[in-house]
């Protein structure tokens, strides 16, 4: 049964299915759908153009579906699906105009998004704080972490505790420092309990509300997970920002139409800017660190300034160890110099170059935190592991050459693998002294006079090229003084032996010589294709700017 919304809303909404049936048979790659039970057109719809289409599939690992834009004449919701580009700025994902805000009408919307999307599920979704759209999202994804829009949560917090804002001026403040500045769950619920009991609201019926769906929308209870925001504290930028300046609560369908397509198109020449700046511009380089220098080559300028300010405050931090752990990882207190700040912990495993911090900041970002960079400076990480780019934060974050960054870069391989080795040997060196040092004098004099044998044998080993010299003196032992025919044979044997230890070594050149010629001709192949996408990438700067100009022209 339509409702007299519906009714009275039935010209305007043809209006909109006009323009995107339009839309539609310009570019078929445009998708749009419209929710009917019995027939009868609920008032649901649901598009997505192709740019939003495409945008998805680089950028739509974390998800905003927003509610919050109403219509004062109909109360029509206008809910779009947005998501955070390589530059930190609001992409579009997809949009849609809600009559009823029932589960099933979430639920239909949520299954033909997928539909327009190639049905790729997101890791995690945001939208405001509603039980129904709880239960939507529960249903179409599953395995998708949901988080309620904290500052819608905020907002809200001034309608319902206007009272206590006008009563006690410090509440807002501290409101903000339980739900921000804590940084474990036990320090929240104590911070919240405390909070409560100082400002008599433990019975508040609306907080009881929202302390029931914490683990959704406090900070602390999400870190593990991955939303694209650069900090914690932050306003999410896809949230509620895409179209502010062009719709808001006064916008009626009849201009829609107009604002909608002023938005897109200054976020796309925002967007256009954006990747000018990062292919034709250089950063300014603050250290001599190799892992700056990767990371200015690497990341879109936002991203790298944003990863820039981490390392550069390494220099402040110091990273002591507290566990050696098992044998391949260790735990660094990591805390800043001459502050008595609460430190923070860090688990580096030597040999995999993986490293956690309690502050979770990379599984929370996509980008390493300050505490795990200080780690890897005191450690001889010379550059950032493979593992720990994203390419969604890359410069190539489009491309359609799907290259790995571990093997783009020769150099950076070399460095890295020089940093693997090291890092094994002193480790496995520091257990061995350690053992050593624990027992008794005869254990100190048997482990010094192992580590000069081995110091020779190393040695030996670099001048013969991992030849073993106890097999060359062995083999040098087999001739003695004996009749002239032992005498003969063990010298035609050793000649013999001679020529085919020569054959092996000139092979082994050839074998290497050969294998170095292919990383020289693999890095070249691969720096033709990263031009090639370079080129592509400008030459779109340059369609887009003219159009621009000839916009501005007009």
């Amino acid at each position: 049964m339509r409702n007299n919304r519906q009714r009275s809303m039935e010209g305007d909404i043809q209006l909109l299915i006009d323009y995107l049936r339009q839309k539609n048979s310009e570019n078929p790659n445009f998708f749009y759908a419209v929710q009917c039970e019995d027939d009868q057109f609920t008032g649901n719809v649901l598009w997505a153009d192709p740019k939003a289409r495409s945008d998805f599939a680089y950028f739509g690992d974390t998800v905003t579906f927003d509610t919050t834009y109403r219509s004062n004449r109909y109360r029509l919701p206008f809910a779009p699906i947005t998501g955070v580009n390589h530059h930190g700025q609001p992409v579009l994902f997809g949009c849609a105009f809600i009559m009823s805000e029932t589960e099933a009408s979430f639920v239909w919307l949520f299954n033909t998004w997928l539909t327009a999307v190639s049905g790729h599920h997101p890791v995690s979704i945001t939208t405001d704080h509603d039980v129904v759209l709880r239960s939507a999202v529960m249903q179409v994804f599953p395995e998708t972490r949901h988080r309620f829009c904290k500052w819608h949560i905020f907002k809200k917090c001034q309608e319902k505790l206007s009272h206590v804002f006008l009563k006690h001026p410090t509440f807002e403040v501290d409101f903000h420092k339980c739900v921000n500045l804590t940084e474990s769950v036990e320090e929240f619920e104590s911070c919240w309990f405390s909070l409560v009991d100082r400002y008599e609201l433990r019975d508040h019926d609306w907080l009881q509300a929202i302390y029931s769906d914490r683990k959704q929308w406090v900070p602390v209870y999400l870190r593990d997970t991955f939303f694209a925001e650069m900090s914690i504290t932050q306003r999410s930028d896809s949230m509620n920002s895409y179209f502010d300046g062009y719709i808001n609560a006064s916008t009626n369908l009849q201009h829609f139409f107009k604002l909608y397509e002023k938005a897109l198109e200054s976020r796309n020449e925002k967007e256009v800017r954006a990747d000018y700046d990062t292919m034709n511009t250089s950063p300014a380089l603050k250290t001599p660190s190799p892992m700056e220098k990767q990371a200015s080559e690497l990341y879109t300028r936002k991203l790298f300034s944003r990863f820039q300010e981490e390392l550069f405050e390494t220099l402040t931090f110091m990273a002591s160890k507290v566990d050696d752990g098992d044998e391949d990882r260790i735990t660094y207190q990591v805390s800043k110099f001459g502050e008595d700040n609460k430190p923070y912990y860090v688990k580096f495993n030597v040999l995999k170059m993986r490293a956690a911090c309690s502050c979770q900041m990379f599984e929370f970002s996509g980008l390493l935190c300050r505490h795990i960079l200080a780690v890897f400076r005191v450690t001889n990480v010379l550059t950032l592991p493979s593992h720990y780019i994203l390419r969604r934060w890359t410069r190539n974050a489009r491309s359609s050459v799907v290259i790995e960054e571990s093997s783009a870069d020769v150099y950076t391989n070399y460095l890295e693998s020089q940093t693997v080795r090291y890092n094994t040997l002193r480790h496995e060196a520091f257990r061995f002294v350690d053992e050593a040092m624990k027992s008794s004098a005869d254990s100190y004099d048997v482990a010094l006079t192992a580590l000069k044998e081995a110091a020779k044998e190393v040695l030996n080993a670099a001048k013969n090229d991992g030849r073993s010299s106890a097999f060359s003196n062995g083999r040098n032992k087999v001739a003695s003084a004996g009749d002239k025919g032992t005498e003969k044979f063990s010298s035609g044997t050793r000649m013999v032996q001679d020529d085919m230890d020569k054959k092996i070594q000139q092979l082994r050149n050839e074998v290497e010589r050969a294998s170095r010629k292919c990383e020289v001709y693999r890095a070249n192949l691969l720096s033709v294709l990263k031009d090639i996408e370079d080129h592509k990438l400008q030459l779109s700067i340059n369609v887009q700017n003219i159009k621009i100009s000839m916009k501005d022209n007009l």
